[in-house]
């Protein structure tokens, strides 16, 4: 459940002293962080998954665990995706 702590910090990102630009790029180093991290958790699993079915590993609920910890943070990542997308297309229908 690491990548879902990191979701933490990405409410960090609008408290910046630097400015917009600031901003920008600490909510893309961010976003970057924990797309990284959500594909370090398939690789995990997928990893983990490749073991069990070679013989190397006995605990499938290890297996489970690890399936299912990065199913959830990708199904995160989805969602965190489709607020974006809705922000900025408020954002683009706002007449000025």
């Amino acid at each position: 459940m690491n990548g879902i702590s990191k979701l933490s910090s990405l409410s960090g990102f609008l408290k910046s002293p630097e400015g917009p630009k600031a901003n920008k790029e600490s909510f893309k180093k961010t976003l970057l962080e924990y797309i990284d991290q959500v594909n370090e958790l398939q690789n995990r699993a997928d990893k983990s998954i490749e073991k069990l079915i070679s013989g190397e590993a006995k605990d499938i609920h290890q297996v489970m665990v690890a399936a299912e910890e990065a199913t959830i943070s990708f199904q995160l990542m989805m969602e965190l995706r489709n607020k974006i997308l809705e922000a900025y297309h408020e954002v683009m229908r706002i007449q000025v």
